[in-house]
């Protein structure tokens, strides 16, 4: 029973954080924040259920990870930090060349809906270790932090994993920048589980601070995209699923 309510709450932790930011900075692209969607909304919520499956094969090299890294022993540590990179930038690159997702200008948008399912259950992951062992108020604001720096290098490294393309702006990147981003950011999260909470809190500080800038110098391409043509589903005046309301 302990188990399963723990899994609950960590669940719920890491699919309401991320399903908020998904339904809050994607609201900025769809209308009534818009004249016309940026991307298709359907596809959307596909891209983040779908990485929410996908982050469960993702999850299970990134405990390992963590119980590697409180023992302290850097190979296998490095080796499973490694296998989460790997996996989450060959979904991404695996998911850009499929027809319903890969096929026009919106793709950035179902990659963040992508990696943020991938952040999800990575959360789930961290939050349900957490409560298998003591709960304190300090822990507990160090777990968040890490939480919301694993959501914001997801996030971060799917607009640096993009290909380059001058044509929407992009004149670099690919999957050796956003895996590089999201290896050493991971890498930070996982100092509370080495070193304790006050190391864990800055490493989690530095990993999400450096997450949060470099979105936001990458966040113009997600401006620069073109609505969508005219079609079934696409440029309506709906009023979005997404939107911010006020």
């Amino acid at each position: 029973m302990a188990v399963a309510f723990a899994l609950t709450i960590a669940a719920g932790v890491g699919i309401i954080l991320t399903a908020v930011y998904v339904m809050w900075e994607l609201g900025h692209f769809t209308t009534p924040s818009v004249a016309e969607n940026r991307f298709d909304e359907r596809r959307e919520i596909f891209a983040y259920t779908a990485g929410l499956f996908i982050g469960i094969v993702l999850v299970v090299p990134f405990l390992f990870y963590l119980t590697y890294f409180s023992y302290g022993t850097l190979y296998p540590t490095l080796v499973y930090l490694v296998v989460v990179v790997i996996l989450a930038e060959t979904a991404q690159w695996a998911v850009q060349r499929t027809h319903y997702w890969g096929h026009g200008p919106s793709f950035p948008f179902y990659a963040l809906g992508l990696r943020a399912g991938f952040a999800g259950l990575l959360i789930t992951g961290l939050v349900a270790q957490y409560l298998q062992g003591s709960v304190t108020i300090e822990s507990a604001a160090v777990v968040g932090l890490e939480s919301l720096a694993i959501l914001w290098l997801f996030v971060t490294s799917a607009l640096l994993s993009l290909p380059a393309d001058p044509a929407a702006g992009r004149t670099g990147g690919g999957p050796v920048s956003g895996g590089l981003i999201l290896a050493v950011g991971l890498f930070l999260v996982g100092f509370n589980v080495f070193a304790g909470p006050l190391v864990g809190a800055v490493a989690a500080v530095i990993a999400l601070v450096g997450a949060l800038y470099l979105y936001a110098r990458l966040r113009h391409l997600l401006e620069r995209i073109r609505p969508m043509p005219p079609g079934p589903g696409a440029g309506t005046k709906i009023p979005s699923r997404y939107a911010r309301q006020g």
